[in-house]
């Protein structure tokens, strides 16, 4: 098992969950974060510290394709190991249907 980040981080990228993860696996994108599935340790310490909601274990049904975007983007993006700043907007696009579709960039972070 290991944690993906979903959808909902997508323009919300709030970073708590790095400031916790003891193993540094979070990478960051233009407007989100990932982990690298092969660095997670299954721990769970950074679920509860998303306000988004956007961490998940792999379990759940219906992540696979979320599985394979922490994996490829993981492998692209720099990895972060500091909170920095949220969007301006975070709070707005909490919850926002469709994040994917509409605002997904493949786009490497400034870490």
């Amino acid at each position: 098992m290991t944690y993906v980040v979903t959808d909902n981080c997508i323009r919300c990228k709030y970073m708590d969950c790095v400031e916790v993860c003891p193993v540094d696996c979070f990478y960051e994108g233009e407007n989100m974060l990932v982990i690298n599935p092969s660095e997670c340790i299954d721990c769970g310490v950074c679920e509860p510290e998303c306000p988004a909601e956007a961490i998940m274990p792999d379990t759940e049904s219906g992540l696979e394709a979320w599985l394979a975007l922490n994996a490829t983007y993981s492998t692209e993006w720099p990895n972060i190991t500091a909170k920095g700043s949220a969007p301006a907007d975070a709070d707005e696009m909490n919850g926002v249907d469709d994040k994917l579709k509409k605002f997904f960039s493949t786009e490497p972070g400034n870490a």
